[in-house]
């Protein structure tokens, strides 16, 4: 999803802003055939890594029933992404349903998948872009302090947090200014709380491993989650929305490739879950495997190559 991971640098942005209109789907002086010939299908992702691999996924199911893919990843944010998706120079990206909701679009998320879906495609709808099936595997924002601490002080939700004198949390610039993030802790959870910003994930989990900062956001797919030197918790005020991955797809090219191209990539959404994201994260970040790779395995042993 998303922006608990760390941001390329703003010149490696640029230039993949500016290739965009180079190498987008649809400029060989047409719009892409019906079903499966003519123009390739533009499928992006954001830049952190089960984005990555989300996005490998789907191409690589695509292009094994048929459809032509090209593939432009590690875009960067939405407010990079969503101009390009409406204009179609990108034409496929899975999305995290509540992420987009309120960030992308600035509104409230509701607090269940098939609402979020209902209104997110509503949201997405003025815009020429359609969605499909969204996916079990939800990618949200989680909230971890070390566990040591979260033993000593009894913490199991962030509620708990008001048992600190003083709590520091640790996340991207973004955090500081959004509801699920330091605004909801200081706001709806009325914590004594103060925010750092440190931009990249890895200094992030060093400064929380300190004792620096006494919480941060991890991605609920980030294999750190999982590690018993820290403690997830429980948002029990639910500041954070569902977060179900969801294919976003400019709705000329649902309708001109047809219910076949649809049933493709829902067959892949229909597979896709939470822990299975999180392993293949590990595969990538932590086993050091190609994105390919693991995308192609994932699919051979779900039966969809």
């Amino acid at each position: 999803m998303r922006w608990t991971r760390s941001l390329r640098a703003a010149g490696v942005l640029a230039v993949a802003v500016l290739g965009l209109t180079a190498c987008g789907g649809g400029d060989d002086g047409g719009t892409a055939a019906p079903g499966k010939g003519g123009a390739p299908i533009v499928v992006a992702s954001f830049n952190f890594t089960d984005s990555q691999i989300l996005a490998e996924v789907y191409a690589q199911a695509l292009e094994a029933k048929g459809y032509p893919v090209q593939r432009k990843f590690n875009i960067g944010s939405r407010e990079l992404v969503y101009p390009s998706l409406k204009s179609g120079e990108l034409q496929f990206i899975p999305e995290y349903q509540g992420a987009a909701i309120s960030s992308g679009f600035n509104e409230q998320a509701p607090n269940d998948a098939a609402s979020e879906h209902a209104k997110l495609a509503e949201l997405f709808k003025q815009s020429g872009v359609g969605l499909l099936d969204y996916a079990p595997a939800e990618n949200k924002n989680t909230y971890v302090v070390k566990s040591d601490l979260a033993q000593q002080q009894g913490l199991r939700t962030i509620s708990d947090l008001k048992k600190l004198d003083k709590v520091v949390l640790g996340g991207p610039p973004e955090c500081g200014t959004r509801a699920n993030c330091f605004i909801g802790f200081r706001d709806v959870y009325k914590l004594n709380v103060t925010f750092s910003s440190i931009q990249e994930s890895g200094p992030r989990v060093e400064q929380l491993r300190s004792g620096a900062v006494t919480v941060i956001p991890l991605d609920s797919v980030n294999p750190l989650v999982g590690n018993p030197d820290f403690t997830a918790l429980e948002d029990d005020q639910k500041i954070v929305a569902t977060e179900n991955v969801v294919p976003a797809v400019n709705q000329k090219v649902l309708d001109e490739r047809g219910p076949g191209f649809a049933a493709a990539v829902n067959a892949v959404s229909a597979k896709l879950t939470t822990d299975q994201l999180r392993d293949l994260n590990k595969q990538v970040d932590e086993d050091g495997d190609q994105v390919a790779d693991v995308a192609k395995d994932w699919l051979s042993q779900q039966g969809l190559l």
